[in-house]
């Protein structure tokens, strides 16, 4: 026995020393201009992507990156591996086209060719053990990419297949997300700063037990630059977190109908959005279930602070929100059940939003991003916050508790008027893409209520800055609800 656990000491002291060297020689790699093992002189994607897998098959470690910029094409980071990016490291996505390609994917993730990209500046499938640290940044340089993107598909080189030729600009489907993680377990991403995808920012499918924090992400460099999507995820947290965004900021999403996000808590974040700060969908065929939001403040965002939708089947349930601050922000909350696909029908209940202020402005609360959400289509007074299911299929237990919105008034009869007596006139929209504009002009200012079965609102509390013509609340077809002041 004693000898056994002395060849056992060795042999653990002989594992030591090697890992010791193997971090040390890590470390040093990093520290030098790591695009010598590069397989050209100006990238240096090759020799990181073997550190990586040696590192990975070797148990795991941490990658440093000192100080200095870092050209890369797309990696992939493997299971045990930790990119460390020390301060005033920057790794600078590639703007070539052909140093992305495709993530593999199962299929009991769901149909991911929905939900746009499988291309990454950092990508993960099934990996477990990986995390992202240090006060560096990473810099998809998402414009430069996209408009070669663009280029390429003129000239008939790369066609885009789905190419948005009103909007004159590739689908997503050919635009790398910064970060595109699939199918991955105990993921941690921290501290960095994160900018310019050439699509969605973030983007996790099918991952469980993540921690997202302290994280800085400017993503407004191109079309659809959504900040963080989570898409079937389960025990996720998502915190301190400051997202610029030029589409969603925070959004869940489900692509599979026998899955979901489940057990997710986001708090004590920034948003800035030109789309919706948090958002539930649109994409929602799965659930979305216990979900914890507080501690959010939210500027200059065009739509939502909160959306919670499900128009694809999904079951959205147990969602508790408390401590939302919204200034300069189009719309306080929607919730939306709809009904897109098929017979599908989904459900929204037990839902409890508390002490959500927001300050509505009379014009585009997104009028100094360059790119902005796309204009209504119609005349309109100032929109209110619309909570409404479809006929035959309501929306369940909602509270609401201290709320306190103010809207600039100023409502106009003259283009826009829409009285009591035609409340039923209002478009019922069952099948169309949930938006918070989406039912027209409508006839109150502070609340629109329609589909509901128990509802309570406690001291809910709705100003004005000037005169509207049409009441604050107006509801049809709810039963149920209780106003206490």
């Amino acid at each position: 026995m004693l000898t056994k656990v002395g060849h056992r000491t060795m042999a653990i002291n002989r594992k030591l020393i090697v890992i010791t060297l193997f971090f040390w020689a890590v470390t040093a790699v990093a520290a030098q201009n790591i695009h010598v093992y590069g397989a050209k002189p100006e990238m240096n994607t090759k020799a990181l992507q073997s550190l990586i897998d040696n590192v990975s098959q070797n148990g795991g470690g941490r990658v440093v990156f000192a100080r200095g910029e870092y050209h890369v094409g797309q990696i992939e980071l493997k299971s045990g591996v930790e990119l460390h990016l020390e301060e005033g490291a920057v790794l600078l996505g590639s703007t070539s086209p052909s140093d992305y390609f495709q993530v593999n994917t199962s299929p009991s993730v769901g149909d991911l060719q929905k939900d746009k990209s499988r291309l990454g500046l950092i990508v993960a499938k099934n990996a477990h053990h990986i995390a992202i640290t240090g006060s560096g940044t990473i810099d998809g340089q998402g414009q430069a990419l996209a408009l070669m993107i663009d280029s390429l598909h003129h000239t008939g080189e790369r066609i885009d297949p789905d190419y948005n030729v009103r909007r004159q600009r590739p689908s997503e489907l050919m635009r790398p997300t910064l970060f595109n993680f699939v199918g991955c377990t105990d993921v941690h991403i921290e501290g960095v700063h994160l900018r310019n995808s050439a699509g969605w920012g973030l983007s996790f499918h099918d991952c469980r037990d993540m921690q997202l924090r302290n994280l800085t992400i400017y993503n407004r460099a191109y079309w659809n630059n959504d900040g963080i999507d989570l898409t079937d995820c389960k025990n996720a947290l998502v915190e301190h977190c400051n997202v610029n965004s030029a589409d969603d900021g925070i959004c869940l999403k489900s692509y599979d109908p026998e899955s979901g996000n489940d057990s997710i808590t986001i708090r004590n974040c920034e948003i800035r959005s030109s789309a919706s700060a948090i958002k539930f969908g649109t994409a929602s065929y799965g659930g979305f279930r216990h979900i914890r939001i507080s501690g959010i403040r939210v500027f200059d965002t065009f739509r939502s602070a909160l959306a919670i939708e499900s128009v694809d089947g999904a079951v959205i349930e147990d969602v508790v929100a408390d401590d939302i601050i919204a200034s300069n922000t189009g719309n306080a909350l929607f919730i939306r059940l709809g009904q897109r696909s098929g017979n599908r029908k989904g459900a929204i209940k037990n839902i409890r939003i508390s002490n959500l202020t927001a300050q509505i402005p009379f014009g585009r609360p997104d009028i100094n991003y360059d790119l902005r959400g796309p204009e209504v289509d119609y005349f309109h007074n100032v929109h209110p916050a619309p909570i409404c299911g479809i006929p035959g299929n309501c929306i369940e237990n909602v509270q609401l508790e201290n709320i306190h919105l103010t809207y600039p008034g100023r409502a106009s009869k003259s283009m826009a008027y829409l009285p009591l007596w035609r409340k039923g006139d209002v478009p019922e929209q069952i099948d169309k893409y949930p938006e918070f504009t989406m039912f027209g002009e409508l006839p109150s200012w502070g609340l629109y209520l329609r589909h509901i079965r128990n509802i309570t609102l406690k001291h809910v509390q709705l100003s004005l800055v000037d005169e509207d013509f049409r009441p604050a609340i107006v509801d049809e077809d709810v039963e149920g609800l209780i106003k206490e002041e």
